[in-house]
């Protein structure tokens, strides 16, 4: 007996054809059919990495993150930014040391830096009980955060349509590229009303700090934003594609979620308590 993965494209009376992944589509009489199933369709090869690793990645948003293994933990700190994901530990695995000095050696290593201890955990792992278990909490009333994924052509083809300005000229756009980051300012008379960024790392491209001023939304700014910032990337040959969104923010999700993106995990960030 063999087993035969595919997609069945034809059944007949007495015989049905099925096309492998790859290689010449395959002719199986019924009568040598001894079982089927169902098989789900296997997911992107982006989709398959593990959390831990598609957050090692994102660190390229940071270029001046200073980090530090702990195990299989990495300690993250950057002295000029004061998001989470540049001062906390990514903790999503077994830091392959005893829990109790895994637990000291973060926070001493926070102390030294004048830093609250804060931790970038999953729910419902060790990792998380490890803290929880120590007095840590919530680091903000904020929902979990969503990372998402999705390919750089299928989000640029998928693109809502920018809405057209009814006469004259349209804001001035800026684009600068430091320290691997492209930063995009769409400017109004006054200043910048929408910008975003992004960094190219290898063939991924990540996307932060895309915002729009409140008194020029739904006007088709963020997705300009996306649009130039993709098309920038694409131009560095990256391929995938990833961001991070609370997973309150009803707005911004559907956008993503119409340019192609998908969840890849949910986490959330726990503190230390102040006698932790």
């Amino acid at each position: 007996m063999t087993d035969v993965l595919g997609v069945c494209v034809s059944w007949s009376s007495d015989s049905c054809v099925v096309q492998p992944s790859s290689g010449p589509a395959m002719t199986i009489a019924l009568a040598d059919i001894v079982s089927g199933k169902p098989v789900p369709p296997r997911p992107p090869v982006r989709l398959r990495i593990q959390p831990d690793e598609a957050q090692r990645r994102a660190m390229a948003l940071f270029p001046d993150l200073e980090t530090a293994p702990l195990g299989a933990w990495t300690l993250r700190h950057s002295p000029t930014q004061s998001a989470c994901r540049a001062g906390s530990v990514l903790a999503m695995t077994d830091p392959g040391v005893d829990p109790a000095q895994a637990h000291d050696r973060v926070v001493a290593f926070y102390a030294e830096r004048r830093r609250r201890p804060v931790a970038a955990v999953l729910r419902g792992t060790p990792e998380e009980a490890l803290f929880v278990r120590r007095g840590w909490g919530p680091e903000s009333p904020d929902a979990d955060t969503v990372f998402a994924l999705s390919g750089v052509a299928a989000a640029r083809r998928r693109l809502p349509r920018v809405p057209e300005t009814s006469g004259g000229e349209g804001p001035e756009v800026e684009l600068v590229e430091q320290d691997g980051l492209a930063t995009l300012r769409i400017g109004g008379p006054s200043g910048p009303v929408a910008s975003g960024v992004v960094v190219v790392d290898g063939d991924w491209a990540g996307f932060r700090s895309i915002s729009v001023e409140p008194g020029h939304r739904r006007r088709g700014l963020a997705v300009a934003v996306m649009a130039t910032l993709l098309e920038w990337c694409a131009e560095q040959g990256a391929r995938t594609a990833y961001l991070q969104v609370l997973g309150d923010n009803a707005p911004a999700q559907g956008l993503y979620e119409g340019m192609g993106f998908v969840e890849h995990h949910r986490y959330r960030y726990l503190a230390a308590s102040s006698g932790s």
